[in-house]
């Protein structure tokens, strides 16, 4: 795609006021985690179950009238299909979702159930990009990228902005070291110009962490040939934007990954002790944390990002972990 600019802090503190003028506030806990105090933000509460509802609204309110009657066209695995869908019906636009056919049902269902059409593909044969830039361009449509877009990041960037203002009604201290699951590194280069001094580690699924291989050699790296299989669909990008890895690169963002077991354990964690159901992309950087891989620091922020997991994989998941982890992981 043409970049016409870079995202912005500006650009994030504008998508945090439209953000808040639709949307409330997702809750910030704060738990110990080996005796620290952590932060955690429950985008899992978002309407859609996931932050991409705030890039999805701040790139579709900047679509001029003439754009928003031809409406608009996404790909995406399930979170960030449904975040277009909920903000392309609001604003009355016709939307179409380019979706991998491996998809999670529910999230797949709960697209056709806000009104988008639904175009299927498959993952590891067939490019999602050129499907979705044929389709936009047969139609006339505006393409948006689920992280490739500066609108998008400084919209999903939003989160920063809120926690901040969170935080001082809390009287606790700004954000100094944030953890956040990364596919293709929307969220993280958001919340990287929104808090622009913290710490940023990105967490990924092992055998998908092409942005943490990225950010070590200093260059755009993809993922390696037949990764592994992965609950995390959400986090399953074959290689970082040029925008989020340049906005992670300079602000000296490192990465880790984590197990399938690790991310189960995750998942379980967050039930008993934040009562939340996280889906298992969304638990990403809550495994990091509790696998020792980052060290719980005063003034941690961990963002749980989504919280479409589908019931029956997530009933395994958080069930005893003997018995959890000799179950199949999530399709």
């Amino acid at each position: 795609m043409t970049i016409v600019r870079q995202p912005t802090r500006a650009g994030v503190r504008d998508a945090a006021a439209k953000v808040a003028a639709v949307l409330p506030a997702t809750p910030l806990f704060v738990v110990e985690v080996r005796g620290v105090p952590v932060m955690f933000k429950a985008e899992s509460l978002q309407p859609i179950g996931a932050f991409k509802i705030r890039g999805a609204w701040h790139r579709l309110t900047a679509l001029n009238p003439e754009q928003r009657a031809s409406g608009v066209v996404a790909y995406s695995s399930g979170n960030h299909a449904q975040g277009v869908a909920w903000a392309a019906r609001r604003l009355g636009m016709p939307a179409v979702i380019v979706m991998p056919s491996d998809a999670p049902a529910r999230k797949r269902d709960q697209t056709l159930a806000l009104g988008a059409e639904v175009v299927s593909y498959d993952r590891m044969t067939e490019s999602r990009e050129k499907i979705a830039a044929h389709l936009a361009h047969a139609r006339g449509a505006v393409l948006v990228p689920p992280f490739d877009d500066p609108w998008v990041i400084e919209g999903q960037g939003s989160i920063g902005i809120e926690v901040l203002t969170q935080v001082a009604e809390m009287k606790l201290p700004d954000p100094t070291h944030v953890v956040t699951p990364c596919g293709g590194g929307g969220l993280a280069s958001g919340v990287a110009l929104a808090l622009p001094d913290a710490q940023m580690t990105i967490v990924e699924p092992a055998g998908w962490d092409d942005m943490c291989r990225s950010l070590e050699a200093g260059w755009i790296e993809s993922v390696g040939d037949n990764p592994p299989p992965t609950a995390c669909d959400s986090l399953q990008t074959m290689q970082p934007s040029p925008l989020t890895f340049d906005v992670l690169s300079r602000r000296g963002a490192t990465g880790v990954t984590v197990s399938e077991a690790e991310v189960r354990a995750a998942q379980r964690w967050a039930a008993a002790q934040l009562r939340l159901v996280v889906e298992p992309g969304g638990a990403a950087a809550l495994a990091a944390v509790l696998a020792g891989k980052v060290d719980p620091v005063p003034g941690m922020l961990v963002v749980l990002s989504g919280g479409n997991a589908d019931p029956a994989a997530y009933a395994r998941a958080i069930a005893p972990e003997a018995q959890a982890d000799r179950q199949p992981v999530e399709a």
